[in-house]
């Protein structure tokens, strides 16, 4: 008798047929909360909307609201380097170098002269060119200026399809990565990159710099300049067209069958240097190595 009553208080736990109850509530008490938490997570889902809603009509579609500017822009070097930072290659193995050249015939072939033209405005050299709003009238899209793939010369790709990696006179293309609203260079002086050997450890106080195995170096445009006319840079959907500014180097006379450590860094009369923290801010580092023999 005693398990027989066990059982019937555990069924009527779940459900009671003489007061009508499941789980201790009745029906009506089981409608008024479900309807408690449903207008509650009505409330909270609308207040959720609400605050989204006002906050994204605080929002610029064209210019980011706040803007954590870095004051020292990154590097980045075409064609890609591997997670090394190495370009190996053997001028006899046409396939080890093969691939340079598809990379940088892909990479500027927004370069085109005739695309250029199309896409964007022929701007005045050596000037900001600055695009104002006009009070709450905004000044969108903005225009952006020409940069023709002939300004790279003979590492344009157009009279030497190789890019000089057959001859052993490899070009290397340089960016700045865009930072919105960035003017650098000041008083009329362009920003402009310099390449060198780079300093590396050896021992556990022994540095090295491979200076005599960097050799003569060319760079186009003339001065490796970053001309006034590109900056300030306005973002992505202000500026649909923008064409990154570019600088090459052909490296003439590099030694062979050595690796070569190098380092390339932005010079700018509003840009601070950068420091060993940050191995990336204004400055790229990769190697380079040309083989000939196998």
């Amino acid at each position: 008798m005693a398990k027989d009553g066990e059982k019937s208080g555990w069924k009527e736990n779940i459900w009671n047929p003489r007061t009508r109850e499941f789980l201790g509530r009745t029906a009506s008490s089981w409608g008024l909360i479900l309807l408690f938490y449903l207008v509650f997570y009505i409330f909270l889902g609308g207040l959720f909307a609400l605050t989204m809603y006002v906050m994204l009509q605080t929002l610029d579609d064209h210019k980011p609201t706040w803007q954590d500017r870095l004051s020292i822009p990154g590097m980045v070097i075409r064609p890609n380097a591997d997670e090394a930072f190495e370009i190996v290659y053997n001028i006899e193995n046409t396939e080890s170098w093969d691939m340079y050249a598809q990379a940088l015939d892909k990479f500027l072939a927004p370069y085109n002269n005739s695309i250029q033209a199309q896409k964007n405005h022929e701007c005045t050299p050596d000037h900001f060119f600055v695009q104002e709003d006009s009070g709450v009238v905004k000044n969108n899209p903005k225009r952006s200026c020409q940069f023709n793939r002939t300004v790279l010369e003979d590492c344009s790709g157009l009279n030497d399809p190789y890019y000089g990696y057959q001859q052993g006179k490899p070009c290397i293309i340089i960016k700045l990565n865009r930072v919105i609203g960035m003017l650098p260079g000041k008083d009329g002086h362009p920003p402009f990159v310099t390449c060198g050997p780079k300093r590396y450890k050896v021992g556990k106080d022994q540095w090295r710099e491979d200076t005599d195995k960097i050799g003569e170096l060319a760079y186009y445009p003339s001065n490796g300049t970053f001309n006034l006319m590109y900056y300030p840079y306005y973002g992505k959907k202000a500026q649909v067209n923008y064409s990154q500014p570019l600088v090459a180097v052909k490296f003439l006379n590099i030694t062979t069958n050595q690796d070569v450590n190098i380092e390339c860094r932005i010079n700018a009369n509003n840009i601070p240097a950068g420091t060993e923290r940050d191995k990336f801010a204004g400055r790229v580092s990769f190697k380079l190595r040309i083989n000939t023999k196998n």
